[in-house]
């Protein structure tokens, strides 16, 4: 997400006059040429993943790449919960290096922004992509496509980060985790000149092929599909279709359009980052069923408060935090926590799904 939080030393300027005018000037330019290939994940991170578990501890954040106090404070927080009842797994929802990607692998932003703010939450976390890793020209503008192979490279680097490949899934028995890239259908500078990019190029509806097998032949009895744009959003930069104001496609239609597709009815969970705040968000009708949690608040915050264009259950757009998941074979407990002014965490929300 471009960044608006209090934190930002990006200039301020009008994202929509900035958007519409680097797409002209740039066209597709910053994204051309070929992708990786992405496929189901392969091997595990150096902490093992925790296959085939009867029950799983998870801890979602997004937007935390920073490297800033925020990030800190709920990381801290983050830690505290895992001395008491450990975490098997993280789930990081986008925007992992601020404000403009790593410039390779061995990129010192991973140490800063990643691996010592959580220093101690040793275990898997499973990572997407984000607007703000593929930055071409403006930060988070998600441009530069190809710029996000370095966090896939990355994955052969470090004992926590897993990111195998742009998208992937991974079935961990009581729960199956499916990480999407859908940033080609939601880029400020849209792929125009590289087909292989496009909305019906070669790499989208490959993602599309392979996400519909992998949730079919899962026998997971919970499906995750995580993301870092939401689909259905409260918060400043609005939801799919109309993100930012902005005129098509722009605005994220053909992720809307993917997600109704692909994802709606076929997974009970949709988590996203991508706004700065945290949303529980009840039924929308266009997903069928599949509930749209967002979780974008772990370092930054927007001090804005909610559209209502969405029925929530919760929503906390001034403080920063993270949510956790616990997940049974028959149950998902939700759990919402804010970080206070004297860096603490407090339960802000709890709620149980079942089967």
């Amino acid at each position: 997400m471009i960044d608006n939080s209090p934190e930002s030393s990006t200039p301020s300027v009008n994202r929509r006059t900035f958007v519409t005018g680097a797409a002209a000037a740039a066209g597709g330019i910053a994204v051309a040429g070929p992708a990786v290939s992405a496929a189901p994940a392969v091997g595990a991170a150096r902490y093992p993943l925790p296959r085939g578990t009867t029950s799983l501890r998870v801890l979602v954040t997004g937007d935390a790449g920073t490297g800033k106090p925020p990030q800190y404070a709920v990381a801290a927080a983050a830690r505290a919960l895992h001395a008491d009842r450990p975490f098997d797994i993280a789930v990081g929802l986008g925007d992992n290096i601020y404000e403009s990607g790593p410039s390779g692998p061995d990129d010192a932003q991973f140490r800063a922004k990643f691996e010592r703010p959580n220093a101690g939450l040793d275990f898997p976390w499973l990572m997407a992509l984000g607007n703000h890793d593929t930055t071409a020209i403006y930060p988070g503008d998600g441009g530069w496509l190809l710029r996000g192979d370095v966090e896939v490279q990355y994955h052969r680097r470090s004992r926590r980060w897993y990111m195998p490949s742009r998208y992937y899934s991974v079935d961990l028995g009581v729960a199956q985790f499916v990480v999407l890239d859908l940033n080609p259908l939601a880029a400020y500078i849209p792929p125009v000149l590289s087909p292989e990019w496009e909305p019906g190029g070669t790499y989208m509806s490959r993602q599309a092929a392979w996400l519909a097998r992998s949730l079919r032949e899962s026998k997971a009895p919970w499906k995750f599909v995580c993301t870092h744009h939401p689909y259905a959003n409260n918060g400043p930069h609005g939801p799919a279709g109309a993100y930012d104001s902005l005129p098509a496609p722009l605005n994220g239609v053909h992720l809307k359009d993917f997600v109704e597709r692909h994802v709606a009815g076929r997974a009970q969970f949709l988590l996203s980052g991508h706004d700065h705040s945290q949303q529980v968000l009840d039924r929308v009708a266009g997903l069928r069923g599949t509930r749209q949690i967002v979780s974008g608040a772990a370092a930054k915050s927007v001090s804005k408060s909610s559209s209502k264009q969405f029925r929530a259950r919760y929503e906390n757009y001034r403080s920063r935090g993270f949510m956790t998941l616990d997940i049974e074979p028959g149950s998902v407990l939700l759990n919402a926590y804010e970080i206070g002014a004297d860096r603490g965490s407090r339960l802000a929300f709890s709620t149980t799904y079942k089967r």
